[in-house]
Order: structure tokens, then C-alpha cells, then sequence
């Protein structure tokens, strides 16, 4: 059976994990940004302009993307492994 990514709306949700170790949750990325040949590729962009835009307000950088996951696959496939 094919996984589904979770989808909120118009948006796909990924998870974030930064060079030091930090991790943001549920990020938000529209869903028409997403698909055709780059599939999920757009998101990385995406994301960055995000946390560029959140360092600005907050006055402290975001630290550097390390990786981006579509939320909700990783936590399925460890789910499926705990009740083994």
C-alpha cells in the first residue's frame, strides 16, 4: 500500500533538520510549488526563503538546512517498526 504525505489544505507539510542539530516540525510549503519533474525539490528553496525571512524578524539567523523530510513519512515507518 502507497504512503500518503500528510497535506493541510493547500499545503505539504515537511519537517526540518538543521547543521546543528535542531529540528522544525510541520513546515508549511504550497502544494503547487511541489510535483512535476522536481517533485519535492522546490521545498528546500522554499523553506530557506522561509527561515531567512524568520532570522530578519527575529534578528538571529536560522541555522543551515541540513535535510527536509515530508512530515509524517519518518514517524509511519518508526510506528510500524514499534509494534512489531
Amino acid at each position: 500500500m502507497a504512503r500518503k504525505h500528510l497535506t493541510v489544505g493547500e499545503f505539504a507539510l515537511f519537517n526540518v533538520f538543521y547543521e546543528d542539530g535542531t529540528q522544525s516540525s510541520n513546515r508549511k510549503v504550497p502544494l503547487s510549488a511541489l510535483g512535476g519533474l522536481d517533485g519535492d525539490a522546490p521545498a528546500r528553496n522554499i523553506i530557506e526563503d522561509q527561515d531567512r525571512k524568520i532570522g530578519e524578524a527575529s534578528g538571529r539567523p536560522r541555522p543551515k538546512i541540513k535535510s527536509i523530510a515530508r512530515a509524517g513519512a519518518t514517524a509511519r515507518s518508526a510506528a510500524g517498526r514499534a509494534g512489531r
